[in-house]
């Protein structure tokens, strides 16, 4: 498996998005007929969540960028911790999701939990990978 290519991908695409819901979120509070109400409700409801999503989207995002170019780097270590640690960095992205699922659907917060749990566990297996596997060597185009 081409380990870390798919969180660098998804990573951007995911980071282009939230950033788009930014430019909405900027509408709201600077161009809406109803801006003075939105930015009465800065702190509380659902503009906190609104902006709790954005920021965690854009975070995760880069989280998964992240991992992706270090998981590169850890040929070393097995291809199957790699994609673990891979995997469950991609499943975080159900936190911002779920933020935006309980903010305009309903949705019951667990996907929230399930993606801060996930990106969490990501985060700490690729650090133990890290101190384990690091190379300092080139990166090859087939580790992509």
């Amino acid at each position: 498996m081409k380990t870390g290519r798919y969180n660098v991908g998804v990573g951007l695409l995911v980071m282009a998005g939230f950033m788009a819901y930014g430019l909405i979120l900027i509408y709201l509070r600077d161009f809406a007929p109803n801006k003075d109400a939105w930015v009465a409700s800065y702190s509380i409801g659902r503009h906190f969540e609104a902006r709790l999503a954005h920021v965690h989207g854009n975070l995760f995002a880069l989280l998964n960028l992240a991992l992706g170019f270090v998981l590169v780097r850890l040929s070393q270590a097995s291809d199957r911790a790699r994609t673990v640690a891979a995997s469950l960095g991609l499943a975080g992205l159900l936190m911002p999701v779920g933020i935006l699922g309980e903010l305009y659907l309903g949705l019951s917060p667990v996907f929230v939990l399930l993606g801060a749990a996930s990106m969490t566990t990501s985060v700490v297996l690729t650090g133990v990978l890290s101190l384990k596997h690091w190379t300092d060597g080139a990166v090859t185009p087939q580790a992509l």
